[in-house]
């Protein structure tokens, strides 16, 4: 066993290395990982051992699009809550979007306010996201100087008036400032042309629901973005994709050289419209949940490539904003504590691996953010891991959630995976569903 310092060893039938799923030790000192070893190497005096057996040892999980929604919102999620929920569920990273919370992460002064915030309240580490609105072009420097992750930008309306969305003229005056400085732009990409010209017809039928957010809006805003990165050199990320439709735009243009990754959710993966009663508006998103036929083709897009990573878009609010008319209930779902498993149940059904799952839900986020700590376990990363029961199952009870507001569109559905633990650094952070107090840290670009 390397390393004198090496204060910690887990061990396990299955860990998931960058290199396959392996038996293996790793040794863990001063919070990073010293070495992945064979499963039987020696234990150095004074090490822990802690031995899992056969249940598999993942990266920690990163996900890189939560709506914390704090300070201001704190009613809908908080920094306490939603990283608890993270820390239950395996997640030991995650980036804050810049919206729902008062003030927008749109100024330095903002960012500084979140972090004030967030610090003694955050179970897993975390970082911000910036955003891009009509009135900060000249904020979007200082912002990336000052540590955020990326800016966030909408092209429709974002359902908060302190976040308005941008047009092309000031999109593409965003993407060349961030150009400039070779950041990240990160896109909710629905065109506010195709949506008002589609039937808005409100009420409880889900069927008028998805009628109203069609996927030509996605598709639209997708070749729009698209060509503005194509002409100005810039990186773009298209958020939370629903519409199958766009894969072959996106894969032609990744061919050409064009910038531009995307990412899909769990509930796009896991849920499909045919199934969502009418009134149930927990499962309402924007971009929609679609019909089991693009389901299909999301998965092959992620099997081939052009989706690059899976993340929650976690997006929670207070239970009476959920009414039953599609059309005025507040649009997001809160999946941050059940990821894993939900995407792992329909992705071992379908004949993938966790080594798939390690990669859509840790590597590729990841690298996505620049974050070159996390996603995997190797030497020299932090030791951050997520210990799951692949084969186990267990009921959705949203009672047991430590969301704010236990409300998910995957109540009472069975899914395979339990995470028996996660670990921050070389810390456990939650056993057996239950966090432990907050160590996590605040993470700034390129630290």
């Amino acid at each position: 066993m390397s390393g004198p310092d090496v204060n910690l060893v887990l061990r396990s039938a299955r860990v998931v290395t960058p290199g396959g799923t392996r038996p293996a030790a790793v040794a863990v000192a001063g919070g990073k990982i010293e070495a992945v070893l064979p499963y039987d190497a020696g234990i150095p005096g004074g090490a822990r051992l802690e031995d899992f057996g056969d249940d598999v040892v993942l990266p920690g999980l990163v996900d890189t699009h939560v709506h914390v929604n704090d300070p201001g919102r704190t009613e809908w999620e908080g920094f306490f809550t939603a990283t608890r929920a993270a820390a239950a569920g395996g997640i030991t990273t995650l980036l804050d979007m810049p919206l729902n919370s008062l003030p927008p992460t749109t100024t330095v002064g903002h960012l500084r306010t979140k972090q004030r915030v967030a610090a003694p309240k955050a179970h897993i580490d975390t970082g911000f996201w910036g955003g891009a609105v009509p009135s900060n072009t000249k904020d979007l420097r200082p912002l990336h100087e000052a540590g955020v992750f990326g800016f966030k930008c909408f092209l429709s309306p974002s359902g908060v008036e302190e976040f308005p969305e941008l047009d092309q003229e000031q999109l593409a005056r965003s993407m060349a400032e961030i150009a400039g400085f070779d950041g990240l732009l990160i896109v909710h990409a629905e065109d506010p042309h195709q949506l008002s010209a589609a039937p808005q017809r409100g009420g409880p039928a889900y069927a008028d629901f998805l009628a109203s957010r069609p996927r030509d809006a996605e598709n639209t805003a997708i070749e729009g973005l698209i060509a503005h990165a194509r002409r100005l050199n810039a990186r773009v990320h298209v958020l939370h994709l629903s519409s199958s439709d766009a894969l072959p735009l996106i894969a032609a243009a990744k061919c050409e050289g064009v910038r531009v990754t995307v990412e899909t959710c769990p509930h796009f993966l896991t849920l499909t419209s045919e199934e969502v009663p009418d009134g149930a508006t927990e499962f309402k998103c924007c971009p929609p949940i679609r019909e089991a036929a693009n389901q299909d083709a999301l998965w092959a897009g992620l099997a081939d490539g052009t989706i690059d990573c899976v993340v929650s878009d976690h997006s929670p609010c207070t239970t009476d904003l959920k009414t039953p008319d599609f059309a005025s209930a507040w649009g997001g779902i809160s999946s941050l504590q059940l990821g894993l498993p939900a995407v792992w149940t329909e992705a071992r059904r379908r004949g993938h691996s966790l080594d798939d799952v390690a990669r859509w839900m840790s590597a590729a986020p990841a690298a996505l953010a620049g974050l070159p700590r996390k996603g995997a376990i190797e030497a020299g990363r932090d030791a951050d891991f997520a210990v799951l029961a692949p084969e186990e199952t267990f009921t959705v009870d949203p009672a047991g959630l430590f969301h704010r507001n236990q409300v998910t569109a995957y109540a009472g559905r069975t899914l395979h995976g339990v995470v028996r633990s996660t670990w921050l650094r070389g810390v456990r952070i939650a056993a057996d569903g239950v966090p432990a107090e907050p160590t996590g840290r605040l993470l700034e670009r390129n630290q």
